[in-house]
C-alpha cells in the first residue's frame, strides 16, 4: 500500500493490525499475534520475527512518503517504537521469557522470540537491505552501529546457508548457516523462496556483496533446469521432494533476476509477466508473493528516505 501510495489502504490494515495483533499486556507486550482470523480473532498470540520487520519498514516508508499523522498513524514513533521494542525486549532477561528478536550476540533475527524458536535462524528473514536503512535512521546511534552490523552479519549468513551448486537455502538455520532440522525445515521449503528475493533486492539498492550476483545467478540456473513445472520443495542438493508447483517460487525468482547475469533472468521474469493472479489456496502466500514481485521487478519498489534529506 506505501509503494503504491494508497495512504486509506494502509491505514486501515494498519488500524486492524493495531487493533488485533496487538499484545498491549501478557508476556508478548510491545509484539505482534502472527495469525488471526478475519474477524480479529488471534489463532496463535505468538509473535513472528519476520512480521515486526516488515512492519517497521513500513511504517518508515510511509513516514517519510506521507507525513507523520496523530497517533497510531505517527508511523515514526511506530517505527522507532517497534524496532526499539525488537532489538531489547527483556534484554538479558531471565531463562524462559520473551526475549528481543536479534540475537544480541550474533546479531541475527531468530525464528520467533522465545525458546526454542530464539536459539535459530530463518534465512528468509535476513532483510540485510532493510537492515541498511535502519542503520541510518533507528533513533539511537548504539541501535544504528548493531544495524550495521547485523546487514554485514545477514550478507554472510546468505554465503552459509546457500548451497554450492543450486544456491537454495534451508528454510530455518542455524546461526552459522547449517540447516536446522525441524519438521523437515532443513530443506527448501515455503519460507525459503523468498531468500531468492531478499539476496536480489539487497544487490540491486546497495550493491555491498558481488557474491549475491553469482549466487542469483546459480539458483536461477538451477530452476530454470527444472522446467515450467518445477516442484515446490526441494532438498538442498536439488531432490524435488513434491510434485506440485507453486507460482510463488517463480515470481521470487524473477525477482532474482534483480541481481543476476544469467539469460535465465529473462525467462523468469516472462513467467512472472504471463503468470494468472493466484487465486483460490494459492491467494494468500502466492499472490502476495506475485504482488510484491510485480512492484520488485517493475522498479515500483523504492526506498522512500526522510523528506529533509
Amino acid at each position: 500500500a506505501v509503494q503504491m501510495n494508497q495512504q486509506a489502504e494502509c491505514n486501515r490494515l494498519w488500524k486492524w493490525t493495531k487493533d488485533h495483533m496487538f499484545h498491549r499486556e501478557g508476556k508478548y507486550a510491545g509484539y505482534y499475534a502472527w495469525h488471526c482470523r478475519y474477524d480479529g480473532t488471534q489463532i496463535d498470540a505468538g509473535p513472528a520475527s519476520d512480521g515486526e520487520e516488515w512492519f517497521v519498514m513500513t511504517l518508515f516508508f510511509a513516514a517519510h512518503r506521507w507525513g507523520n499523522g496523530e497517533g497510531i498513524f505517527n508511523y515514526e514513533a511506530e517505527a522507532q517504537t517497534l524496532l526499539r521494542h525488537m532489538l531489547h525486549n527483556n534484554e538479558g532477561g531471565a531463562a524462559g521469557t520473551v526475549t528481543p528478536m536479534f540475537d544480541r550476540k550474533e546479531k541475527q533475527i531468530v525464528f520467533v522470540p522465545h525458546a526454542p524458536g530464539n536459539t535459530f535462524s530463518d534465512p528468509s528473514y535476513h532483510l540485510p537491505a532493510y537492515y541498511e536503512l535502519w542503520a541510518r535512521w533507528a533513533a539511537d546511534p548504539v541501535d544504528r552501529t548493531f544495524m550495521a552490523e547485523a546487514a554485514q552479519v545477514s550478507r554472510r549468513h546468505f554465503h552459509a546457508a546457500a548451497h554450492p551448486v543450486t544456491g537454495l537455502m534451508p528454510d530455518y538455520s542455524n546461526f552459522d548457516g547449517i540447516p536446522y532440522p525441524r519438521g523437515n525445515h532443513q530443506h527448501f521449503l515455503f519460507d525459503a523462496y523468498r531468500t531468492i528475493g531478499n539476496v536480489a533486492l539487497d544487490y540491486s539498492w546497495f550493491g555491498r556483496d558481488p557474491w549475491q550476483v553469482e549466487q542469483s545467478n546459480r539458483v536461477l540456473a538451477f530452476l530454470a533446469s527444472q522446467g515450467p513445472n518445477c516442484a515446490n520443495n526441494f532438498t538442498l542438493d536439488g531432490k524435488p521432494l513434491t510434485k506440485e508447483f507453486s507460482p510463488g517460487l517463480f515470481a521470487m525468482a524473477a525477482v532474482g533476476g534483480l541481481a543476476a547475469t544469467t539469460p535465465d533472468a529473462k525467462l523468469f521474469v516472462q513467467r512472472l509477466w504471463d503468470m494468472p493472479v493466484p487465486s483460490g489456496d494459492e491467494r494468500y502466500y502466492d499472490g502476495l508473493l506475485y504482488f510484491l514481485s510485480l512492484l520488485q521487478v517493475g522498479g515500483h519498489y523504492q526506498i522512500y528516505g526522510p523528506q529533509n534529506q
